[in-house]
């Protein structure tokens, strides 16, 4: 990635001011002084910090601190022996990504803390016009060399007992929920990113999560909140094993006037470190089909046997299709030794370099080579991460020397926990999936996350992270179903924290092998192509129920890597509208969807340049669409569109539209 535009300032200053009893306080401004962040120590040397944003409160008197091993508390008792701030201001570029050039400008406060005992900590805090970060440093010191986290006592202490988005944490399904909507006072022990709403918008996650464990935010009855380490594993109870020196990852709260700023707001990118990797133009955002659908809807299965999908005819049918279209991999489950008998929770012992006898993967990775399209490995886990761990090397080479320069990756589970006691959170569930990152940068390999720990914004660090599932996905609309609003939840919530493998795509929304009708219509799986963002799209149905299909021209012209993003309209479960330029050219797509009610979109084109007019074609739910009765029933328009258009469209329950805008 190339810096642009940099910055930097070191001033020296502290900035004192009166709290009860003489106790200091240093203030910290963000650049445009949209956001101001204080932090101050109690009379007993507690720490706090305090937040507003556009001169309303937003985080009332919070509490820092920890508890480590030998009865070490870290709470109290400190004296502020320095502080500094610095500022910096710089525009770099994403080598792939939702927006190409991103700002990255804020005001940086740095307080060196000692207590009575002569413990030392310093608590780092980034001021941002759109929201504040903080996180602890342990320096290296005498008194700590290796040590243990008990517990976290990081709280967010709201001014607001606002209305929050969230799932549960510790309840046996990783992320996979619909989201609930209740009052922070409200809430138990929820996952992050925790969106909520009311008159300025927030989303608490955290950003650079290495070498600890997750966080998780609990409840208290009121609206304060507080961290909740995922502990080590279930027979012990330490948070983190850690040695100085040792920086924790960053605390995050996004800040915004509109849900919609929340998405455009790149902070979290901005706290993790630049690209490590250099060259990776060997990262190529894409689309992609695969053998996958056909077993959620019993067509197929991913053991061996007579309905067995991952065969090397049924293959080269979605090579065929797959080169005939634009796509440019195929994503291939069930290929590899490990999938016979109780497979999840490590009940067998996956084989991630042995092929099942009826899939020649030499003979498919030449095939699809030879038509300009490549295979995308599958490594399913079972959640047994020292299985995997020991075959990392070789399984990554594997897929270098058979042209798979895409991985999926799983760690399917029954609970919170991996085969081995360890906690899928927590701190060595975090530590393998980075060395997980690092053999694919080895060879090469971009990596798409199922059953992941939830992103950081590691991908600017290492863009061959390229995606991650982590939120109810697709297949659980061929396994039953979700909520008809739960889409126009996920990019205010699981999409703030990163890319998401959702997989949208499907036609076939009455499935004629099980009688059931996918939550959708056609039209709107179109629009989440804009709606949800993803640099590896995936097309999840069947080859043939896309061939012949005028729709599919939208999912052969949409594009996966954009130049830069526009949330036009949106709240929070009910509807979205999102326009994106693709990346190098001044085409433009604009998707817009809604909840189960039917509504009327307003979609003003005055992202469009002046004086320039495009060839719009919209795909839309047809007039006599319906959902369940009529959910496959389009609609194709064509018109001329410049920046001076408005368009109402009449979105009916569970529909959508999608528009491609070539520039004339």
């Amino acid at each position: 990635m190339k810096g642009i535009v940099r910055l930097f300032i070191l001033v020296p200053l502290i900035i004192w001011s009166c709290q009860p009893k003489s106790q200091p306080a240093v203030t910290l401004d963000s650049p445009s002084k949209k956001v101001n962040v204080t932090f101050g120590l109690t009379p007993s040397g507690q720490p706090y910090y305090t937040s507003s944003f556009e001169g309303s409160s937003v985080v009332d008197t919070s509490y820092l601190g920890f508890e480590l091993d030998d009865e070490v508390s870290l709470k109290s008792g400190f004296s502020l022996e320095s502080s500094s701030q610095t500022s910096f201001n710089e525009t770099w570029e994403q080598p792939w990504g939702e927006q190409r050039l991103i700002r990255n400008n804020y005001n940086e406060l740095t307080l060196n803390l000692k207590t009575t005992e002569g413990y030392l900590l310093n608590v780092v805090f980034r001021a941002f016009d759109d929201g504040v970060g903080f996180r602890y440093e342990f320096p290296e010191q005498e008194k700590l060399d290796e040590f243990q986290v008990l517990d976290e006592v990081t709280e967010f202490n709201l001014s607001n007992d606002q209305s929050a988005w969230w799932i549960p944490a510790y309840e046996g399904n990783r992320y996979e929920y619909e989201f609930t909507k209740s009052k922070v006072s409200d809430l138990n022990l929820v996952h992050t990113p925790l969106t909520l709403e009311g008159e300025t918008f927030v989303a608490i996650h955290e950003a650079a999560l290495y070498d600890y464990p997750s966080m998780v935010l609990k409840g208290t009855g009121s609206s304060k909140l507080v961290c909740d380490l995922v502990p080590y594993s279930t027979t012990d109870p330490v948070k983190a094993y850690v040695q100085t020196p040792f920086a924790t990852p960053w605390r995050t709260i996004q800040l915004g006037k509109q849900a919609g700023d929340l998405i455009t707001n790149y902070m979290i990118l901005n706290l993790n470190e630049p690209n490590k990797l250099g060259d990776v133009s060997w990262v190529q955002p894409g689309k992609y089909i695969g053998v996958w659908w056909e077993m959620f809807i019993n067509l197929g299965t991913w053991h061996q046997g007579p309905k067995h999908a991952a065969n090397t005819k049924n293959v080269k049918k979605y090579i065929d299709f797959a080169a005939e279209n634009g796509f440019k991999g195929v994503l291939v489950e069930g290929w590899n030794e490990g999938w016979d008998g109780p497979w999840m929770n490590g009940g067998t012992k996956f084989d991630f370099t042995k092929p099942y006898p009826d899939y020649d993967v030499e003979e498919l990775s030449k095939y699809a080579a030879d038509k300009g399209v490549y295979i995308i490995g599958h490594h399913e886990t079972g959640a047994d991460i020292e299985n995997y761990d020991s075959q990392l090397d070789s399984a990554y080479k594997f897929l270098s020397d058979h042209g798979m320069k895409t991985v999926k990756t799983g760690y399917v589970e029954n609970g919170d926990t991996l085969p081995n006691g360890l906690y899928h959170h927590g701190q060595a569930f975090v530590e393998h999936f980075q060395r997980v990152i690092e053999a694919g940068a080895k060879y090469k390999t971009m990596i798409v996350a199922h059953e992941p720990i939830h992103d950081t914004g590691k991908r600017r660090t290492y863009p061959n992270m390229v995606s991650r599932e982590g939120a109810k996905g697709q297949e659980y609309n061929a396994m039953g179903g979700t909520a008809l609003n739960h889409v126009t939840v996920l990019p205010f919530t699981r999409g703030l924290a990163g890319p998401f493998d959702y997989t949208p795509g499907v036609f076939g929304v009455k499935v004629k092998s099980t009688g059931y009708t996918v939550p959708t219509t056609i039209a709107r799986e179109l629009a989440l192509y804009l709606a949800i963002y993803a640099p590896m799209q995936m097309a999840n149905d069947l080859p043939e129920n896309y061939e012949g299909h005028p729709m599919l021209q939208f999912i052969r012209n949409v594009a996966t890597d954009w130049e830069t993003t526009r949330v036009l309209s949106g709240e929070i479960g009910k509807h979205i509208a999102v326009a994106r330029q693709a990346r190098g050219t001044e085409n433009w797509f604009v998707g817009a969807i809604t909840n189960e009610d039917s509504r009327t979109t307003t979609i003003n084109f005055d992202f469009l340049p002046e004086g320039a007019t495009y060839q719009a074609t919209i795909y839309r739910n047809a007039d006599d669409a319906s959902y369940p009765a009529n959910p496959e029933a389009f609609a194709i328009d064509q018109q001329e569109i410049t920046s001076e258009t408005v368009i109402d469209f009449d979105l009916i329950g569970a529909g959508g539209v999608a528009i491609s805008l070539m520039k004339k």
